[in-house]
C-alpha cells in the first residue's frame, strides 16, 4: 500500500480520502507540520511543550485527555514536529491497543508496553544498547520465561542475544493482546517483581539517553479508551507506579476520570483538549467567528472551497459543535450523498441528510431521563456532576466547552428532538 498523500481534492473520490476519521495526520519527513494539521486558539498542547522544554528534576508525566473526537492523537502527533523537542528529547509515539487489550487494560500491561516499545524502537532505528544491559535485559527474560516453563537452551551472541529479546517483547504483546491465560500469568510473574520491571525500564531508558544525549519521550495513545474502572486502577490507584519510568511520558486518560472525586490524583500534571467554541455560553445564537473560521479552514485544507456550497459549510461547521471528528464525519456523509446523486458540489440538503443519519443514531440510545437531561441542560449550560451526565459526554450527545468557565450544551443535531 502506498503512503498516505496529504493533497487537497479537487473530486469527491480524493475527499473521501481526505476526510477519513481516523486519518493520522502525521508530520513531515523533516519534522514539518502536517499540511492538514489546523491549530487552535489557545491550544494546551503549547502548555504541554512549554513544561516539556523547562527545567526539571525527574522527567515529567502528564494526564493528557479531551472528548472523543477533538483531536488528542493529532496533537500528540503535532507534538512530535516540534524542533526543540526533538532536540531534547528522543520521542516515541504508539497506540496501547498495538500490545494490549485495551477492553482489559490493566497498570502491569503499560508498563511492559513502556518497555517493550523503547527496547525495539531503539533497535528498529539502529541504536545500539550495551552488552551489559542485553545481558541483563536476557536474564530478566530468561527469569520471566522460566516462570511461564519457557527455558532458553545455549549460549548466544551479542546480535543474537538482542534479536531474541526484541522476539520476545513482540510475543509477549501479542500473548497479552490475544490470550486471556497467559495474560493472567504474565500479570502475575510482573507483579511479584515489578520494581524489576520498572528498573529494565529505567536501564534502558539511560542508555539511549547515554547514547543519544537526549531523554526519552514515550507518547502513549488509546488509554482514553477503557472504561472509568479500570482508568481509576490505573492512574488513581497505582499513580505512584505509572510516574516511576525514568523518561517522559504522555498518558491519555479517559475524560471520565476528570469528572470523578479520583482526579485529585492526577490534577497537577492533567491536561484537557476542549472542544472548538462556535457560540457562548451566554448567546447561544451568536456565531463566534474565530470558531467558524478554524473549521472551515480544517474543510478547505482537506478539499477545493468550490466542492461545496458556503450555506452547506456553514450548516456542516454549526452541526459538528466544534469536535473535529464529529465535522469529518459530516462532510464525509455528505459527500456520499452527493456521490450518490452524481453532483459535483455538496448542497445543504446533504449536510441535513447526514445530521439526519447521526440525529437517528441517537435516538436508539437515549432513553427519556437522558432526553429530560439533556433538555435541562440545554436551558441552563450549566456543567453538573452526575453519572448520567458524564456517560452522556461520553458518548457526544453532550458537548463541554470553555470560556471563563467550563459549560455544556447538546451536541447541535439533538435540538430538533429536545
Amino acid at each position: 500500500m502506498k503512503s498516505f498523500e496529504y493533497l487537497n481534492a479537487k473530486d469527491f473520490d480524493r475527499a473521501w480520502l481526505n476526510f477519513e476519521l481516523d486519518l493520522p495526520l502525521k508530520p513531515g519527513p523533516k519534522g514539518q507540520s502536517n499540511p492538514f494539521y489546523i491549530n487552535r486558539p489557545g491550544n494546551p498542547i503549547n502548555e504541554m511543550i512549554d513544561a516539556l522544554l523547562a527545567p526539571f528534576y525527574r522527567p515529567p508525566k502528564f494526564f493528557f485527555s479531551g472528548h472523543r473526537g477533538c483531536g488528542k492523537s493529532t496533537e500528540l502527533l503535532h507534538l512530535l514536529s516540534n524542533n526543540e523537542i526533538q532536540k531534547k528529547y528522543w520521542p516515541i509515539n504508539f497506540s496501547i491497543r498495538e500490545e494490549t487489550d485495551i477492553i482489559d487494560l490493566d497498570f502491569r500491561d503499560v508498563l511492559l508496553a513502556i518497555g517493550s516499545r523503547l527496547f525495539r524502537e531503539y533497535r528498529k532505528q539502529g541504536g545500539d544498547l550495551p552488552e551489559q544491559l542485553l545481558k541483563e535485559l536476557n536474564g530478566w527474560k530468561g527469569k520471566v520465561e522460566k516462570q511461564i516453563s519457557t527455558i532458553l537452551d545455549g549460549r548466544v551472541s551479542e546480535y543474537e542475544l538482542g534479536a531474541s529479546i526484541d522476539a520476545f517483547f513482540v510475543n509477549a504483546g501479542l500473548k497479552m493482546k490475544l490470550e486471556p491465560a497467559t495474560r493472567v500469568e504474565l500479570r502475575q510473574i510482573v507483579e511479584t517483581d515489578i520494581t524489576g520491571l520498572i528498573a529494565i525500564i529505567n536501564h534502558i531508558a539511560v542508555a539511549i539517553y547515554n547514547q543519544e544525549k537526549r531523554i526519552p519521550l514515550i507518547l502513549i495513545d488509546d488509554m482514553d479508551k477503557p472504561d472509568l474502572d479500570r482508568a481509576r486502577a490505573i492512574f488513581h490507584d497505582r499513580r505512584e507506579i505509572m510516574m516511576q519510568p525514568n523518561c517522559a511520558i504522555v498518558y491519555t486518560v479517559s475524560s471520565a476520570l476528570f469528572y470523578s472525586k479520583e482526579f485529585d490524583a492526577i490534577r497537577g500534571q492533567a491536561l484537557f483538549l476542549p472542544n472548538i467554541n462556535l457560540r457562548s455560553s451566554a448567546d447561544s445564537d451568536q456565531h463566534l467567528v474565530e470558531g467558524y473560521r478554524i473549521l472551515e479552514k480544517f474543510i478547505n485544507v482537506r478539499m477545493d472551497r468550490s466542492m461545496i456550497h458556503p450555506l452547506a459549510m456553514e450548516q456542516a461547521i454549526t452541526y459538528s459543535g466544534g469536535v473535529f471528528r464529529e465535522l469529518a464525519r459530516i462532510v464525509r456523509t455528505s459527500i456520499g450523498r452527493a456521490r450518490r446523486r452524481k453532483a459535483t458540489q455538496l448542497e445543504i440538503e446533504d449536510v441535513e441528510w447526514a445530521a439526519m443519519e447521526i440525529r437517528n443514531e441517537y435516538r436508539r440510545i437515549l432513553d427519556k431521563e437522558d432526553l429530560k437531561l439533556l433538555k435541562n441542560v440545554k436551558d441552563s449550560k450549566k456543567l453538573e456532576f452526575s453519572d448520567r451526565l458524564r456517560s452522556l459526554l461520553q458518548v457526544l450527545a453532550l458537548l463541554e466547552y470553555s470560556d471563563e468557565e467550563n459549560w455544556c450544551d447538546v451536541h447541535p443535531v439533538l435540538r430538533k428532538i429536545v
